[in-house]
């Protein structure tokens, strides 16, 4: 394992935002806007089938993934084909590599999960290393796993929802491989646009695998140095979607 250290400063008021070619799967068409200026860095939007991803090439890991999850989407039920592979359209120092992940203890997690993706090429894009973060093996299996079953329980009772799933990285970070950095945490926005309001799931990329939090995107946003919905108020920012309980459940 390797040290790493990634300095996030929240007192930036710099933003760095542009013309998002994936606008379907955001809510308005708009994407995030990076206020932490640190964060920019080497970033590039990756489109993809279901999902669209803003990587980092400085974490080598996305800082979001998003979607619009819908309940047709998930009626789909793909069978799951475990084949993870390199990001081509990265240069290569950018880049997570399969390599990286081996015997690092860490699973390679999604962000934007298999389980909510409709075709066969969308769920195969989705084990693009370019979706993936070092997720604790307890974490994603546990309560991870949990909270995206949460989510699909809701998309199909609300029929669709925005979902905005990331890595938080704080203090000092570890590393992966040749530089893979190691989240302390992992958030999953959803915004409902039945009911115009959206929450966020928050847990720490660590054992023993079942704490988690239900945070406003204000207070996400705090966190993060990400502006995830530009065109939102505070107001509506700082109230909070009913989320359901993550546990085992079908989809």
């Amino acid at each position: 394992m390797k040290k790493a250290l990634l300095l996030i400063s929240l007192c930036s008021i710099m933003l760095y935002a542009a013309p998002t070619a994936c606008p379907k799967f955001y809510v308005e068409g708009e994407a995030p806007t990076i206020i932490n200026e640190k964060l920019a860095s080497k970033t590039k939007e990756l489109c993809f089938e279901a999902f669209v991803v803003m990587h980092s090439g400085v974490a080598k890991t996305p800082l979001w993934s998003a979607e619009y999850l819908t309940a047709t989407a998930i009626d789909a039920d793909i069978p799951r084909k475990n084949k993870f592979h390199e990001e081509t359209r990265l240069p290569i120092n950018e880049r997570a590599q399969i390599n990286d992940y081996a015997k690092s203890g860490y699973d390679r997690g999604h962000m934007s999960p298999s389980a909510d993706m409709p075709t066969e090429s969308a769920q195969a894009d989705s084990f693009s290393l370019a979706n993936m973060v070092p997720q604790d093996h307890n974490n994603n299996t546990g309560i991870w796993s949990s909270i995206e079953s949460a989510t699909r329980y809701l998309a199909k009772k609300e029929g669709s929802l925005y979902i905005i799933t990331g890595p938080i990285f704080k203090g000092d970070i570890r590393a992966i491989g040749n530089g893979v950095l190691i989240p302390t945490m992992i958030y999953k926005i959803i915004y409902s646009p039945k009911q115009q309001k959206a929450a966020a799931y928050l847990t720490n990329n660590a054992p023993p695998g079942r704490e988690y939090q239900v945070i406003s995107i204000k207070e996400l946003e705090a966190l993060t140095g990400i502006s995830f919905f530009p065109k939102m108020s505070e107001e509506k920012k700082a109230q909070l979607l009913s989320l359901p309980e993550p546990k085992e459940m079908k989809h």
